[in-house]
């Protein structure tokens, strides 16, 4: 395997660790308002994510990184077609920071209602927003000679595209609410995994027809078989679920999300950014590839830095392993 291969697949698998990892800590920020009744259990939400929110966030970082690394045309052009859906999740993911940090400041429902709006909000847009991004980069995008969109921002609304956001926000409620049932105890666990079971079918509906939809445009034999694992993945996840078995679920629905990313980039191997205006205007692994030079400072880089990376990530989820309740969350102190 070249550098630029091994790279496209490296970006599949920072992505893919991003929307497993995120994806139930925006569940999580999605279930503020569906799943908890008072402010105890927000809290007791909040906590649930509080200790590997941040850490998770890297994987983003680190994917956009590395295409900026890797292949500079690609980071170009997605970002620049891509620039209003991709500002909005900024913003976002900005606000939902800082309200983590300052809805437990000041000792007022109003407050922490505002707050928890925030919350809401900024775990509703990003899976929306990278759904819509990555989909429409991964099925195609009216991109002209010289890499820029045309039609509009209008363009990047295709029918996978919207598909694609539905779908991977459709997966974070659902993967946050087997989180929740999995890290919490009491009444509010039985509530998330009856929230699972009860909403699962119909928000996992989206990724598995945006998972058939590509394989029929644009997917292989690897990839079709791929994207069947993952749907077995997703139906297993809730028959796991059922049974009370919300580790084997959440497992599961991490199965699920790898197939669903690896088939969709893999499924237009090696274009990484098909142009529907003419197919000679698609970058591909090798048109949009760094030097080699380049690529190797950057795998000699990643060589040493990622373990590093992943034992002090599995250290934190170790160390913050236990369930919670309510009768864990202490009464509201104000600095």
């Amino acid at each position: 395997m070249d550098l630029p291969t091994l790279w496209f697949w490296v970006i599949t698998a920072l992505w893919t660790g991003y929307f497993f990892l995120e994806g139930f800590d925006f569940g999580v920020g999605m279930l503020t308002r569906l799943l908890a009744r008072d402010n105890t259990e927000r809290r007791v939400l909040v906590n649930t994510i509080g200790p590997v929110w941040d850490g998770n966030e890297v994987w983003v970082i680190v994917a956009i990184g590395a295409t900026f690394a890797a292949f500079p045309p690609w980071y170009a052009t997605m970002l620049s077609a891509e620039y209003l859906p991709v500002l909005l999740i900024l913003l976002a993911l900005i606000g939902r920071g800082v309200a983590f940090e300052y809805r437990g400041k000041v000792d007022s429902d109003r407050w922490r209602h505002g707050w928890d709006l925030v919350i809401l909000l900024g775990s509703w847009i990003p899976p929306l927003g990278w759904g819509l991004v990555i989909t429409g980069v991964a099925t195609g995008l009216p991109i002209g000679k010289d890499g820029v969109l045309e039609g509009g921002l209008g363009a990047l609304f295709t029918w996978p595209a919207v598909l694609g956001a539905l779908a991977l926000a459709g997966f974070s409620l659902v993967h946050g609410s087997v989180f929740v049932a999995l890290k919490t105890d009491g009444e509010i666990r039985r509530r998330a995994r009856a929230l699972a079971l009860r909403v699962g079918p119909l928000c996992l509906l989206p990724m598995a027809v945006l998972m058939v939809l590509v394989q029929v445009r644009q997917g292989g034999l690897v990839t079709i078989v791929i994207a069947a694992v993952g749907l077995l993945a997703g139906a297993g996840a809730l028959v796991r679920l059922a049974a009370g078995r919300e580790g084997q679920a959440f497992a599961l629905l991490g199965v699920l999300i790898a197939s669903v990313v690896v088939s969709l980039f893999g499924s237009d191997f090696p274009t990484i950014i098909a142009s529907t205006v003419d197919p000679s205007y698609s970058l591909t692994v090798a048109n949009a590839a760094s030097s080699p030079y380049t690529l190797g400072v950057i795998t000699w880089v990643a060589a040493f830095g990622t373990p590093a990376v992943l034992v002090y990530q599995g250290w934190t989820y170790w160390v913050f392993r236990r369930r919670i309740s309510a009768a864990h969350i202490p009464p509201v102190h104000v600095p």
